[in-house]
Parts: structure tokens; sequence; C-alpha cells
């Protein structure tokens, strides 16, 4: 269920166990952290949730999960899986800030979003963004994703909801 996926310039890949710290250290650098689930966790739980996706997600064929390479080294995260929050298949993409700025969060977006619409046979593709994530709104809306409600969080912060149709 996760098969590989090449960009100009990005490998998607199945995650091996020898990129435990890199993953750890993605996920534990804060401005990545900041914008992925509830936020920050500690290393303990990162190092659980790099298990889990062997011995749940792997075992299990879930969803689609992959380690992002460029020139080898891991640059990131992606992947695609069914949420009751929109009750359909959402995009979810981390990229370490060393790869910002130079159009690959474009390049790994529309390769999960083409994934979906292509392999999955998905009609329509989910987003959900924090507000405050100026730069992952930004390249949605332009790679032709739709803001479609708001979610009102227990912290007082609000999630975007976007779409795009195939």
């Amino acid at each position: 269920m996760t098969p590989t996926l090449r960009t100009d310039r990005l490998l998607l890949e199945r995650y091996v166990p020898e990129d435990e710290e890199d993953f750890v250290a993605l996920f534990q650098d804060t401005r990545v952290s900041r914008w992925m689930g509830d936020g920050p966790s500690s290393e303990a739980a990162d190092r659980a949730l790099f298990g889990r996706v062997f011995t749940q997600v792997y075992a299990q064929d879930l969803f689609a999960v992959w380690a992002v390479r460029r020139d080898g080294l891991l640059v990131g995260h992606a992947e695609i899986k069914r949420t009751d929050v929109v009750d359909g298949h959402e995009i979810i993409y981390a990229l370490a800030p060393s790869a910002w700025g130079c159009g690959l969060g474009t390049e790994l977006a529309l390769a999960v979003v083409a994934h979906g619409f292509g392999a999955l046979g998905l009609a329509e593709v989910h987003a959900t963004v924090a507000a405050a994530n100026e730069a992952s709104l930004t390249l949605l809306n332009r790679i032709g994703f739709e803001h479609m409600r708001d979610i009102a969080e227990d912290d007082g912060s609000t999630t975007r909801v976007l779409t795009r149709h195939r």
C-alpha cells in the first residue's frame, strides 16, 4: 500500500529501521512539529510513532506512509489516509527546514495528490491545516485546493479544511 513514488527531485519510499534517528530529528524540530497533529511530542512518543509505522501501518497495510528523500537524505515525511474529520482521504506532508523555500513542498504535495487520484482512484483529496500555517495554506491553494470550512479547536485555534477535486 506504500508504493515508491518519484518526482524530479524527491524519492518517496517506505521507511527502513535505519531511518529512526532522522525521523525523530524531523519530528523533534519544533519548526516542523508545531504544525503536525497536536504539536510537538516527546522524543519517546516520536520513537513510539516510528515503531508503529512498522508494527501497525506497514504490517497491517493500513495506509501509505513515506520517507521523503532528496539525494539519499531523509528530508521529509508524507502520508495519505482515510480520516473521519473530512469523511475522506487526507494528505499529510512535512519537510525539514533545510528543504524549505525551493519548491519541494509543492513537488511533494503534488506527488501525494497524484497518488490519491491515480492509484487510489479518489475523486477528491483533503488537507487539514492550522489557520496560522500560512506557508502550507498558500502552497495548497496554489495547487488547486479550496477552503471548505473551519474547525474550532479546543485550544482556541482554528484548523482549515481544504479540498481538491480531480
